[in-house]
Formats: structure tokens, C-alpha cells, sequence
């Protein structure tokens, strides 16, 4: 039997422990969200973000208020409260997984590779010109059913990416009413049920443009990669370490894009009720 004078310094002795192994797992997360090029996606997400509030301030409100609506569009979009937001998901989330394999091909090749061609990527595609003609290469291999096509799809369907992306899409249209709610932009009789069922009769939708998205960026992003690139990044994923990076990274931004929804359907109810912004 241990005597009980022995117990304080060995709980201690572990706890010390335990925090050190988290400030350790910490750090390396950073290291993967630098690795994986967030800094940079947060400020192409922006970008998106800002087009995006507009769109909705001209479906909402027409030509008024442009100034004060873009001011709170850019003020929601706040880079550096997204980073942190998804930093500390991304943290939470990896707690317990294998950091150092993640890190391993992702600062390495084809890793450091495929992540400067998909922020390109991404970027290319806030031109309209751009992000039609990667739709019309998309489905033009999808008809013919190319083997590139089949890779990618092979990618898609082992990450999960259309079904995680449709209800991450729902997910936020639910939060953008729930901030219209809140701000009391609609009406008092609306039910959360009502809210739900509207939500879901956009699935079929939101569905068809997923996949149309998912396919022209991956596309576009990985038309430079050779096969064997392709079939590594495919192998990474398929392994329990690209299965846990994975579903941290659906969770992390899942909730980051939540926030900014809700905050766009409140802001959008205080400008539509006249309440200060």
C-alpha cells in the first residue's frame, strides 16, 4: 500500500505531466495549421465572406444602407477571430490523435504541394470567369468518366465531402434564422419546426451545388498533381490519422461557419427592424 504522504507528489508529478503533453500537442497543432495553409484560407474565406454578405444585403435590402451593411459584413468576417475560433477547435479536437503523422505529410511531398494548389485554388475561384470554366471542365470529365475524374472521386467519397458539406451548408442556413429569430426580423408565429422544414426543403438544392462545387475546385486544384500524388494524398486519407484531420477540420469550421451565420441573420434582423447595428 502506498503511504498517503506519497500521493500528493505523484498526482502532481502526473498532472505536471499531462500539461505538458497538452502544451506540447498544442504547439504542434499550430505547426499543422500553418502547415495546412488556415492563415492564408482565412483570408480567402474573407474574401468569399464579404461577396457573399453583399449578396445577401441585395437580396435583403436592395441599394439601402450599402456603407453600414458592408462595414458589419467585414466586421463579422474577422480574420483574426476566425483563426483563433478554429485554432482552438482544431486543438480541442486533435487532443488525443496523432499530430506528428499529420505534420509528417503535410511537410513533406506531395503535402506541401497539394496545399499550395488548393489555396490557388481556392483563390482562383473568387473570379466568376474562372469558377465557370472549372464547372464546365468538371463535368465535361465527369461525362466522360476520366480516370482523373475517378480519382478525385475516389478522394471525395473517402473524406466524405459532399454529405459533411451539405449539412454543414444546412447547419449554417438553420443558424443564419436562428439569428433572424433572435433579432426579430421574423414572424412572432414561426416555429423552430417551420424553420427546419424550410431548411430541409433547400437540401435537394444546396445538395446539386455541393457536388458541383466540391468537383470543379478538386479539379481545378489537383489538375497538376501526377497520379501516384493523387493515390498518396487518397492513402493518407484513408488512414486513421487522415480520418481524425479530417472530421477535426469539418468540426472546427463547421462551428466557425455556425457563428458567422447566426451573426449574419442577426445583423441582417437589427438592419431590417431599424435597431443600431
Amino acid at each position: 500500500m502506498i503511504p498517503l504522504r506519497m500521493l500528493a507528489p505523484l498526482v502532481l508529478a502526473a498532472s505536471v505531466s499531462a500539461a505538458a503533453a497538452q502544451t506540447s500537442n498544442a504547439d504542434k497543432v499550430e505547426d499543422l495549421f500553418a502547415a495546412l495553409g488556415l492563415p492564408e484560407m482565412m483570408q480567402i474565406m474573407r474574401e468569399e465572406g464579404v461577396v457573399y454578405g453583399a449578396e445577401i444585403g441585395g437580396d435583403l435590402f436592395g441599394d439601402r444602407g450599402t456603407v453600414d451593411w458592408t462595414n458589419t459584413v467585414s466586421q463579422i468576417y474577422d480574420v483574426d477571430a476566425m483563426r483563433s475560433e478554429v485554432l482552438t477547435e482544431l486543438t480541442a479536437e486533435l487532443a488525443d490523435d496523432d499530430v506528428d503523422a499529420m505534420l509528417a505529410f503535410f511537410t513533406g511531398e506531395p503535402g506541401k504541394t497539394i496545399i499550395s494548389l488548393e489555396l490557388s485554388a481556392r483563390r482562383a475561384l473568387l473570379d466568376d470567369a474562372v469558377e465557370e470554366a472549372a464547372k464546365e471542365v468538371a463535368t465535361e470529365a465527369m461525362l466522360d468518366n476520366t480516370d482523373r475524374y475517378q480519382q478525385v472521386q475516389t478522394f471525395v467519397e473517402v473524406n466524405d465531402l459532399v454529405e459533411t458539406n451539405v449539412v454543414g451548408a444546412m447547419n449554417s442556413n438553420y443558424a443564419f434564422y436562428t439569428g433572424l429569430m433572435d433579432g426579430g426580423a421574423m414572424p412572432q408565429e414561426l416555429t423552430e419546426e417551420q424553420v427546419l422544414q424550410d431548411v430541409w426543403s433547400q437540401e435537394p438544392e444546396i445538395r446539386v451545388n455541393t457536388t458541383e462545387w466540391v468537383y470543379s475546385f478538386l479539379m481545378l486544384a489537383y489538375q497538376p498533381l501526377t497520379d501516384n500524388d493523387l493515390d498518396a494524398y487518397i492513402a493518407f486519407s484513408e488512414t486513421e490519422a487522415g480520418q481524425d484531420l479530417n472530421d477535426a477540420m469539418f468540426a472546427a469550421f463547421d462551428g466557425m461557419f455556425e457563428d458567422i451565420s447566426r451573426a449574419l441573420g442577426l445583423g441582417s434582423a437589427q438592419f431590417m427592424t431599424g435597431q443600431d447595428i
